[in-house]
């Protein structure tokens, strides 16, 4: 397996072990995976958080999971695929980011004032976790949320992160139902739903970088 990306320290009691074996089929998957491409990263992926460090973070994007020659091969959530394109761009275009975005985890890339974690922290065969995989990572989910003294704001990638950062809050989800660009305050945050930022999304227009820019200016617009 390869070496884990330089970024901060994990956060405490929302990092899974990295052979973590509460999703057998997952953890099947990942060394299958293993197997065929030992210098991949192959673990559960943590949460990219800014050099900073978590203090400083008031907005964290929830992804849905890694993608298997994405994060599962680099480590660092959306990292080496099509999504990540998109989503560091657009985070840098409203000072969330700075650096350049080389799709890789040593490039130069850094966050700025922002955090990205997943609903599920290990690759699923064919991107589709099943509920209760979704809610046993909601485990380290759930205390990602609270180790960010200054969260203020959430922007969930896709109706699963959506649902499942809402029961991570504790929220019902007819509360604040997805839809993209929705906007709904909740216990002193934002949260702020778009569609996936996905190849196949954009590909098909269900999701442009105009509609998706406009969800990042509105988590802008509010953090000031």
């Amino acid at each position: 397996m390869s070496s884990a990306p330089k970024h901060s320290p994990p956060l405490p009691d929302a990092t899974p072990p990295e052979d973590c074996p509460l999703c057998p089929r997952l953890a099947a998957f990942r060394h299958e995976w293993r197997a065929k491409e030992p210098g991949w990263y192959n673990a559960p992926v943590d949460t990219f958080l800014p050099r900073a460090g978590a203090e400083t973070v008031e907005l964290l994007v929830v992804g849905l999971a890694p993608g298997v020659r994405g994060a599962n091969r680099t480590g660092r959530p959306f990292t080496g695929d099509y999504a990540g394109d998109l989503l560091y761009a657009t985070l840098k275009k409203f000072g969330f980011a700075a650096g350049e975005f080389e799709a890789r985890p040593d490039d130069s890339l850094q966050l700025v004032g922002a955090a990205i974690t997943n609903a599920v922290r290990c690759v699923p065969p064919e991107n589709k976790p099943t509920g209760p995989e979704i809610n046993t990572c909601r485990r380290f989910l759930a205390p990602t949320l609270t180790a960010l003294p200054h969260l203020r704001a959430l922007v969930t990638l896709g109706r699963i992160a959506h649902d499942s950062t809402l029961r991570a809050l504790g929220v019902r989800l007819k509360d604040a139902p997805f839809r993209h660009g929705g906007e709904h305050d909740l216990g002193g945050l934002r949260v702020v739903s778009s569609y996936h930022c996905s190849r196949y999304n954009t590909n098909t227009g269900v999701l442009t970088t105009p509609m998706f820019e406009d969800v990042f200016r509105k988590v802008r617009d509010h953090l000031g």
